[in-house]
Parts: structure tokens; C-alpha cells; sequence
């Protein structure tokens, strides 16, 4: 066999399976708008950055993605000259965010609020659910010298309201403040260095329980006493009001320190917040667990769990950071934020069977075709749907009509439009619900009125 007769490997590359079928394409775009409609009702703005930045911009923030990052080649540029930049892929939306604001700073008005939703690349190795390649739907609030700790609130009423409106199921927001447990490692005497391995470690809790973190803990030359400090603190339980007051309890035991104190008031006002804005008292809850192994991360934080299905782990997580962005701009820009990746996220739903894909088809009629000679009379009835603000498809291949029915099923359209010369001759049409098989004569001039209800019905 020559080279060229060779069979193709078509297959896509480790860790790029990331194709949908077209029903559950269809699902990855109902998400996409669902979130795009929240997001805007809370005011973000969208916008859209390159998949390819600098690598000393994707490297600004320190080792969190050094490991992770695809580099590509330097350009060779029309005139031979070789471009010296180093170049790699955007492994997630906050750096390149950064870099925008940085790139645009005198054309944005601050608080600068917006939503991306866009690919990114991880160069890590690929297993079931991780991707190197998927896409990631971040919303971020950015102040110039300061931002509200409303904006911190903000967050849980909008992750709420985007996972009622697709209806996932009974989730819980968890909330912390990563001052609380830094003031708290304080107290009890942890130094500088051990508090940064602290946060990694108790981030870990769910995933390896008391014990092994208890253990991690030790390792790192923390004592055994102090480790049972630590994880007796992180199982505080209760409602948010009584939490509250057991964090005021243990900072008077402690003696007030600054920086718990500060935590503690931040948490404060974040859950008032939260519950001003009307989400419901079963849907988040103070978590004092939860820290985020991510270092630039200095306030809020938030994880999100679907109950009953905690093996997914968080489903949407983010949090507040002082520096990522200042660090661009030469001045303090705090920003809070969260980050749901959604082609993980989404292929995890639909295993579990939490979400099931949609039809494979938009299209909400199907305008058979029962005879070519009348193929002009289906154009002229199809568009005039369509102009009514109904999905069309239009048969225009001649088919036994039961195939065109098969065809329809097999598309996930329900209804379908019989025309005949009968019909034409009576200006009626036949009208076949394929989900309960009845079929029913109608006027033609009443068929969008009867089609919208059956629409409205259906819906």
C-alpha cells in the first residue's frame, strides 16, 4: 500500500474528544444562553480574548500555570524577520482578563463587569472528564481602588438563578472567606511559610477526609495538636446565623485577631448580602472547609455542590482576589469572580443523567413533501411559519409518507404539516402530533394560530 492510499486517522488528538452530538450540542447552547440571559439581567458586559497570549502574560501569576501552558513557535513574519515573542495558549479566562483591562484601561468604565465564554487550552495529561481543550464561562467584577463586598453577595444569587432556570436540581452554594481561615492559622501560631500549605491541604478535605489531611498537615511540620485545631475549626457547622456566632466566639478566645476579625466581618456583610438579594436559605450555606488552593485568592470564596451527586465535586467555583489584576497596571484592582467549566461540567450531567440532550432538531414543524408538483405551495407555507416566528424544516425530497414521519421522530420534531391536493383544494391542511399520534384538519389560514398553541402547549 503506498503512502498515499494509507487509511486516514481521523480520530481527534488526546484529550480534544470534546465534539457533541447535535442534541446535546443543542444542550451546550441552551446553557450558554440561559447563562448569557443571567448574566445580563446582573449588568456584565460580554467580551472576547485572543486564544493566544504572550507567555510572560500567561506566566504572570506565578507556578499556577506554568506546568499547564501550550507553547507555540515563534512567528516568522512575511519580511524573514523571526518574531522574538513567546507565545502560548490561554489556559483560563482570568490572565487574559487581566491583560484586557491592562490593554484597555482608559476605554472601560470601573467596576468593569463581564462575561467570557470562551475556549481554553491546558496542556495537562488527559483523562475521562479532563480536557485539553474545553470551554469556560467566567463572569468577573474588576474595581479600580476598591470594590463592594456586595459584589462578593452578587455571585450566589447568580450561580442560583442560572442552575434553577436549567433546572439541574437541589445544589448548595458553599461560602468562606479566606481571611477567616488565614487569621485562624495565625492565632494558633502557624508561620508565614506552613499558612500557604495549610490552604492546599485543608482544600482537600472532601476529597481525602480528616485523616489524610490530619496526616498532609504533620508532614508539612505542623503539630499534631495544631492539626486538630485546624480540622475541628473547618467542621463548625450550623445555619449562617449561628456560625456567625461561632466565629465571634472563637475570635474572643483568640483575642480578637485583625485579620480573623476582618474575615469574620467580610463573611458578615457577604451573607447579609446573599440573603437581601433573596436566595433561598437552602441554597447556600457557610462552609468553613472550603479555601481554594489557588494563592491569589484573598477574600470570598465559593464552591458549588449538586446534591447527590457530590462526586462531581464543584460545579462552579470562584472568589475575590486584590492583586491579579493590579499586577498589569502598577495599582490595586480588586476583582471577585467565578468560573464554570462547562464541557466538563456538562459531559459529568449528562453520564449522570442529572441533564438529558435535546432534540436533535430546532425545528419545531416539519412541512411535508407528498407531492413535487406542489413543492411551491411548501416553500410559501414553510416561510410563512417562519415569519411567524415558528422553526421550519421543509421536506424537499419526495418520501413514502410514513418515512417522512420516521424522519421527523428521528429529528425530535413534534408536529408535522400534511398538504395534498385535496387539501389544497379544500385550503386545509393536516396537522399530526407524532408525540400522542392524532392528527387533526385545519384551515390553512388558522394553521399558525393552531401551531403556536400547540407550541405554548408544549413549552
Amino acid at each position: 500500500m503506498s503512502k498515499n492510499d494509507e487509511k486516514i486517522n481521523f480520530k481527534p488528538p488526546s484529550g480534544f474528544d470534546i465534539e457533541f452530538l447535535p442534541a446535546e450540542k443543542r444542550l451546550e447552547q441552551f446553557l450558554i444562553d440561559t447563562m448569557r440571559r443571567v448574566f445580563e439581567q446582573y449588568g456584565f458586559t460580554p467580551i472576547e480574548t485572543p486564544a493566544v497570549e504572550r507567555l510572560e502574560v500567561l506566566q504572570a501569576k506565578g507556578n499556577q500555570g506554568d506546568n499547564i501552558i501550550y507553547s507555540i513557535n515563534p512567528i516568522v513574519a512575511e519580511d524573514g524577520d523571526k518574531d522574538s515573542d513567546r507565545r502560548g495558549l490561554k489556559f483560563d479566562q482570568t490572565v487574559p482578563l487581566a491583560a484586557y483591562i491592562a490593554r484597555h484601561l482608559n476605554d472601560l468604565t470601573f467596576p468593569f463587569a463581564r462575561y467570557q465564554m470562551d475556549m481554553v487550552f491546558r496542556g495537562e495529561r488527559a483523562k475521562k472528564g479532563r480536557y485539553r481543550q474545553f470551554r469556560q464561562c467566567d463572569i468577573d467584577v474588576v474595581g479600580r481602588g476598591k470594590l463592594s463586598l456586595l459584589y462578593d453577595a452578587q455571585i450566589p444569587a447568580i450561580i442560583a438563578q442560572i442552575f434553577d432556570d436549567i433546572k439541574i436540581g437541589k445544589f448548595l452554594i458553599r461560602i468562606n472567606n479566606r481571611k477567616v481561615l488565614t487569621g485562624f492559622f495565625q492565632a494558633i501560631a502557624i508561620t508565614p511559610d506552613q499558612i500557604r500549605t495549610c490552604l492546599k491541604v485543608v482544600d482537600m478535605l472532601d476529597k481525602i477526609g480528616e485523616a489524610k489531611v490530619k496526616l498532609e498537615l504533620e508532614k508539612q511540620g505542623i503539630s499534631a495538636t495544631q492539626a486538630q485545631e485546624i480540622i475541628g475549626f473547618t467542621q463548625i457547622k450550623g445555619d449562617t446565623d449561628s456560625i456567625l456566632d461561632q466565629l465571634a466566639q472563637t475570635s474572643q478566645a483568640l483575642g480578637n485577631p485583625t485579620d480573623f476579625e476582618q474575615g469574620i466581618s467580610e463573611l458578615k456583610t457577604v451573607i447579609a448580602g446573599v440573603i437581601a438579594l433573596g436566595v433561598a436559605a437552602d441554597k447556600f450555606c457557610i462552609d468553613l472547609a472550603i479555601a481554594r488552593g489557588l494563592e491569589y485568592y484573598t477574600g470570598t470564596v465559593y464552591e458549588t455542590t449538586l446534591i447527590g451527586y457530590e462526586s462531581l465535586g464543584s460545579i462552579c467555583s470562584g472568589g475575590r482576589y486584590e492583586e491579579l489584576v493590579g499586577m498589569f497596571v502598577g495599582e490595586k484592582m480588586p476583582g471577585v469572580g467565578i468560573s464554570i467549566g462547562l464541557t466538563r461540567l456538562l459531559r459529568q450531567l449528562m453520564d449522570a443523567k442529572v441533564l438529558k440532550p435535546l432534540a436533535p432538531s430546532p425545528a419545531q414543524v416539519m412541512v411535508l413533501n407528498l407531492q413535487p408538483e406542489l413543492i411551491d405551495t411548501y416553500l410559501q407555507v414553510s416561510q410563512t411559519l417562519r415569519q411567524a416566528g415558528i422553526n421550519v424544516f421543509t421536506g424537499f425530497e419526495s418520501r413514502p409518507i410514513g418515512k417522512q414521519f420516521q424522519l421527523a421522530d428521528k429529528l425530535g420534531i413534534p408536529l408535522c404539516v400534511i398538504i395534498g391536493e385535496a387539501e389544497i383544494a379544500n385550503k386545509t391542511c393536516g396537522l399530526k402530533n407524532l408525540q400522542t399520534g392524532t392528527q387533526i384538519a385545519i384551515a390553512l389560514d388558522d394553521l399558525v394560530t393552531e401551531l403556536l398553541a400547540e407550541i405554548a402547549i408544549k413549552h
